[in-house]
Formats: C-alpha cells, sequence, structure tokens
C-alpha cells in the first residue's frame, strides 16, 4: 500500500505539485512585503497627499431610525489601489521569475552541405540528396 502510494505521488507529479503551492505561498508573502514596505511607500510620494485609496463619490447618504448615517458610494479609491498593488506585484514576480528561470540553451544546428547538383541543403553525413538523388560526396 505504501508503495503504491509513493509511485502515485511519483508518477503524477503530485508530490512536485505540493511542492509548487507551498513555496508559491512563500513567493507571495514575499512579493507582498516588498510591495507594501519598499514599493508603495516610495509610489505613495508621487501620488496625492491623503488617503487616497478612501476616496470614493457618495451617490446617495440615508439615515436610518437610529440615527446611523449610511453612504451608497462608488469607492474608485480602492479600486484603483488595488490595481496599482496588482501591478506592483505582477512586476515583482516577473523580476523574480526572469532571474530565476533562465531558457533552456537551444541546441547547435547539425552540420549541413549544399547539394551541388541542386542546391538543396542535406545533412553533413549524407550520401544522396534527398531532393534531386544526386551521389554527393
Amino acid at each position: 500500500m505504501i508503495a503504491e502510494f509513493r509511485a502515485f505521488l511519483t508518477k503524477t507529479n503530485a508530490l512536485a505539485l505540493a511542492v509548487g503551492v507551498i513555496i508559491g505561498a512563500a513567493v507571495a508573502s514575499v512579493v507582498s512585503a516588498v510591495s507594501s514596505d519598499v514599493l508603495m511607500p516610495i509610489i505613495g510620494l508621487f501620488l496625492p497627499g491623503g488617503n487616497w485609496r478612501e476616496a470614493k463619490v457618495v451617490l446617495a447618504t440615508t439615515t436610518n431610525a437610529s440615527g446611523k448615517i449610511t453612504e451608497n458610494a462608488i469607492l474608485y479609491g480602492h479600486f484603483l489601489g488595488t490595481v496599482v498593488d496588482f501591478i506592483i506585484v505582477a512586476l515583482v514576480v516577473f523580476l523574480i521569475v526572469k532571474a530565476l528561470v533562465k531558457p533552456a540553451p537551444t541546441p547547435p544546428a547539425a552540420p549541413m552541405k549544399t547539394c551541388p547538383e541542386c542546391l538543396e541543403m542535406i545533412p553533413q553525413a549524407a550520401r544522396r540528396c534527398r531532393a534531386c538523388t544526386a551521389t554527393v560526396a
């Protein structure tokens, strides 16, 4: 039973997926910390002063029987803040992935030569041209 479970984990890449989820959660907390603790204070210097994330357009204000005031509002400051956070997080993740994940090098092309009869490119080791069937030295 244990051997069967171990085979399941290795053949279906379930273990690799679990490790990926755990590492993804750790990276998410690092990216969030970079965004909120490092980048947002700098960006805040260039944004309008005050609590811009609390900016809103009030559509209607109502008062209930107990005197509590409620507002029906469009919270565009919160929306813009969320968009800015997303862009920063996406940029930081992109930079981390670009730094850590290098593309696989392309294998060198096989050596080629030209057929003297039809000028078709053929592999260096070929003895006969595949296009015109001429014998190639």
